[in-house]
This record gives structure tokens, sequence and C-alpha cells, in this order.
């Protein structure tokens, strides 16, 4: 007799990832366009970042800043000789880190530089749902704000197709949007979002108002992150929602995920042609006081 248990399907561990939310001056967000041949997300605009490597990363937060310097070109480090950081050659670096052949922190320590951990903050952690995908990821998202010399060059409106080493595999181009004009282009089909990006441009778009940003901003983003929203991690269910017309991922502190009656914390969805070609973000409590938080933090 066949052991039940040995014919349920194991459930793929998710991966530990990390991604960054760059903010430059002009409240933009800088998004990256997946190759359409990637394995994971083809195609989708998304934030810069990638799987925590041990062999190299002390931490996240070091995941993603050194998969923000292979993918979109920009360096966030700190250096005591300032002046020695213009002659380095970033492409060449960008191409050997991507490579292989060098190490992120052998760049750094080799031109007196050191990765600005500090600048980062947690903005939410996500973990796909099991039977979403595949391939599954526990990706705790930071942010951070740019300061223009930061930027490279890159602006609302000009597309830059990166000089990827390995043919644009990972990453074809990448801009800074605004989150307001990012969701726009979404919804004119211009751009492919998935339900993170487009949680987390949502929640920026009702803050990063107006063509820079100010100190007040910049607080209310910081106060956020060191909310409970910051540490929020959210575990997508799919469940059918008003009753059963429509397709949504339901996340933690929803009234069908055990929240108080009438709490909704969902993500309604649509597919078309695309993996998600309607989105409309359902959440109606306060961000600051209000968001559930899980205790268990897996360890690198």
């Amino acid at each position: 007799m066949t052991n039940s248990a040995s014919e349920t399907p194991k459930l793929t561990e998710p991966r530990l990832s990390a991604s960054l939310v760059l903010i430059n001056s002009h409240n933009e967000v800088l998004l990256v366009q997946r190759n359409p041949q990637a394995n994971s997300f083809a195609g989708q605009h998304v934030f810069p970042g990638g799987n925590f490597d041990a062999k190299q990363d002390t931490s996240l937060e070091w995941t993603a800043i050194r998969e923000t310097f292979e993918e979109a070109g920009l360096l966030l480090a700190l250096s005591d000789t300032p002046s020695m950081s213009l002659d380095i050659d970033f492409t060449q670096a960008r191409k050997d880190v991507h490579g292989g052949q060098t190490t992120f922190s052998t760049f750094l320590t080799n031109n007196n530089l050191r990765a600005d951990l500090g600048a980062l903050l947690p903005f939410t952690t996500w973990v796909t749902p099991p039977a979403a995908a595949s391939r599954r990821f526990r990706t705790e998202f930071f942010i951070a704000f740019l300061e223009d010399s930061t930027s490279g060059g890159l602006h609302s409106g000009r597309q830059e197709h990166l000089p990827t080493p390995d043919g644009g595999q990972e990453v074809i181009q990448a801009q800074f949007l605004r989150p307001e004009s990012a969701i726009e282009e979404y919804r004119n089909g211009k751009i492919g979002l998935l339900p993170p990006q487009y949680y987390i441009l949502e929640t920026l778009r009702l803050i990063l108002t107006g063509s820079s940003n100010t100190e007040s901003q910049r607080n209310t983003v910081q106060m956020l992150s060191r909310a409970a929203f910051g540490r929020m991690v959210i575990n997508p269910k799919f469940l059918r929602v008003n009753n059963g017309v429509n397709q949504a991922f339901v996340y933690e502190g929803d009234e069908l995920r055990g929240g108080p009656k009438g709490r909704l914390h969902r993500m309604v969805v649509g597919r078309v042609g695309t993996p998600f070609s309607q989105m409309n973000l359902q959440r109606n409590f306060d961000l600051f006081t209000q968001c559930p938080v899980e205790v268990d933090i897996p360890k690198l």
C-alpha cells in the first residue's frame, strides 16, 4: 500500500532574496525590466535585486546593494577618499563582479569603498505562494534615497540599455519613473508589474507627491519603515472574492485571513494575456499602526 504522504508534492522552500527600492531627488523610483527570456519574472518591470549568495553576501542589505550594482550600475557605497573614486572604471568593475571575475567585496576593498548598508531601510517582505510558481522567494524589500550624484544620469523618460556582461540575460533596460507614472503605464499596457511592485508603488504614490522630495516626505518614508509596515511579512493566499466573481491575492489582516470584519488587505487581479493584466489594491487600514507583523525571521 502506497503511503499517501509520499504522494504529496513537496513544497519548494522559498529562496532568500533582496530587492532595493531607489528613490531619486525627483521622487522617481528605479525600475529595471527583466529579459523576456529570463527564468523568473520574464519581461516584467521590477526593482533591482536578486538571491542571497552565502559565499559573498554578509546580509540581505549587502545582497540588495550588490545586485543593484550588477543590474543597474548604481553603487551605494561610502569612500574615505571621495576624489579617488572618480578614477574607478565602474563599467568594467560591474562586468567583472557580474561575471564572477571578482567579488563585490574585493572590488569595494580594492577601491577603499564600503557598502552603504545604513542607507537601506526595511520596506516589507514578500513570500511567493506555494501554488503560484515553481520558483519561490522570500524577498525582503529595502528602500533608500539617492543623491543626484549617485543617479548615474538616469532620469524620467530616459531608458538605458544596460551593458550587462551576459548580453542582457537578466536586465535589458532601466528607468526612473514617478510611482503614479509607473502605475499609469502599467494600466495602459506599456509595462508589466507584479503584485509586490504594484503594492509598493501604490504605497509610495500617496507619499511622493511633487517633482522633488522634501524632508517631510523622507521622514514619512523613514517612519513607515520603522513602524510595523517595514517589518510586515506578506504570505499571499489566492482566493475567490466578491461572491466568487473576482480572484485576489489576500494578505495578512484581511477579514478573509482572520482580520476584523470589513478589513480589506488584498490585491484583486485579472489575467488576460499577461501574468497580471489588471490589479487593484484594496487596503483600508492605517499603515503606521495596524499592519500585521510576523515574529519568525529566517536565519541567513
